[in-house]
């Protein structure tokens, strides 16, 4: 049985596990607090693989927690499509940010099922562990590992901000699995996601094609110093890293300035010194930050100032400057043909579209290193993400639920 070219999702079904999803890890009024590897992650992640299993997929948790969610295709010797993003959330984060993007592929599997026709080739839905970084820096570590950008043991040994190590949160939770994270023979990557920016809503359109992302530079650095007391000091004595660390995210918010006027962008994300108490210099302060541009030229100016903030902040306060981690993400990275297969989609269902960049950060970008990979960008109201706030109605979903159905039965038929 082939499915009919006027097939459509249940947009009702969808919604109610958005809301099943938003009861648990509840942060400020109206948003989730729900970071990686904490009990009501578990819970989520228990929650998923139970409607999995409803929806007859056979789960597998890989080495690193991610879960892996399996359709079975017509010819199931074929490499897999994979529908992925992730279920943890930021601190203040909203109820869609990543979440949508890992219902939407159960969505499309209970849809299959509706209708009943099984894809030539498998379907898997993958929850990428630890998407955000908001609990381990950096973000996207799972599926970075997945695809060879981070080993195993660095990841392992990750510490969070209140702790415990990765791998023994990940055993604590019960979801440090056999299967290693390692990709295989993959045969294309969706990943449909909210915009996290005001374009389509100012616009009034229903969906955005990704055909590219903002070129990113991001730094992951480590100032070291020396206590001493806050008093008796004599300042050309002083080695405060903490100084160091604040000087160096106003250099790279000064960059973002320097840039704006082409909608250059920088931001000093993170900022945590030890011991940060009163009466005593902090003798280490670590710090995250990024820079981003829509001309990869241009980004990697801003790279290379950000990196001489660095040395020079620290020189000032007398301190080390040790760089932890480096990455680099975005360009034109996600494949033609499967951009134009989504674009014909919104084309011949009717909807309001428009190519779009992506400026934010998605596993969808590691995965584009390995296969053929593209993401679809669904409105939220006003752009407002990472932030209880975040804003979207069962509409807003429509358009890219339908396109992400029909694109990815095409693909797996073939």
């Amino acid at each position: 049985m082939t499915i009919s070219p006027e097939a459509r999702v249940s947009l009702d079904r969808f919604w109610s596990t958005i809301e099943a999803s938003a009861k648990i890890g509840e942060g400020r009024p109206g948003g989730l607090s729900r970071l990686t590897l904490t009990d009501t992650d578990r819970e989520m992640r228990n929650l998923f693989c139970h409607w999995c299993g409803e929806a007859g997929l056979s789960v597998e948790i890989d080495e690193l927690g991610s879960i892996f969610a399996r359709r079975k295709g017509t010819d199931d010797e074929l490499p897999p499509i994979l529908i992925g993003s992730h279920l943890d959330t930021q601190i203040n984060g909203g109820r869609f940010d990543g979440i949508g993007g890992v219902l939407a592929g159960l969505e499309l599997v209970r849809t299959l099922n509706d209708v009943g026709h099984v894809t030539k080739r498998p379907i898997i839905v993958v929850d990428w562990t630890n998407e955000e970084g908001a609990r381990f820096s950096p973000p996207m570590v799972a599926s970075g590992c997945f695809v060879g950008r981070y080993e195993r043991e660095w990841v392992y040994n990750l510490i969070a901000d209140d702790g415990p190590r990765f791998v023994d949160e990940l055993e604590r939770i019960g979801y440090k699995g056999d299967k290693p994270c390692k990709a295989g023979e993959i045969d294309a990557y969706f990943e449909l996601h909210i915009e996290q920016g005001p374009l389509l809503d100012a616009e009034r359109r229903e969906v955005g094609v990704v055909t590219g992302a903002y070129p990113t530079h991001g730094m992951r650095v480590r100032f070291e110093g020396e206590t001493a007391h806050t008093g008796p000091t004599p300042m050309d004595l002083r080695r405060n890293a903490l100084i160091a660390g604040a000087r160096f995210l106003t250099a790279v918010d000064d960059i973002g300035w320097e840039f704006a006027i082409n909608d250059g962008k920088a931001t000093g994300s993170r900022l945590a010194a030890w011991p940060n108490k009163p009466g005593i210099l902090s003798d280490r302060a670590q710090c995250v930050a990024d820079v981003r541009h829509p001309d990869p030229v241009t980004a990697r100016v801003m790279a290379e100032k950000m990196r001489r903030a660095a040395k020079a902040s620290a020189a000032m306060a007398g301190c080390v400057v040790v760089v932890e981690d480096e990455w680099f993400w975005g360009g034109d990275i996600f494949e033609g043909k499967l951009i134009d297969s989504i674009r014909d989609e919104a084309v011949r269902q009717g909807y309001n579209w428009r190519d779009i960049h992506s400026q934010a950060g998605h596993d969808a970008y590691h995965m584009a290193m390995h296969c053929p990979s593209a993401m679809i960008f669904t409105p939220c109201k006003g752009g407002i993400t990472h932030n209880s706030n975040e804003s979207c109605e069962p509409a807003d979903f429509r358009a890219g639920l339908n396109m992400l159905l029909h694109a990815v039965v095409k693909r797996a038929d073939r």
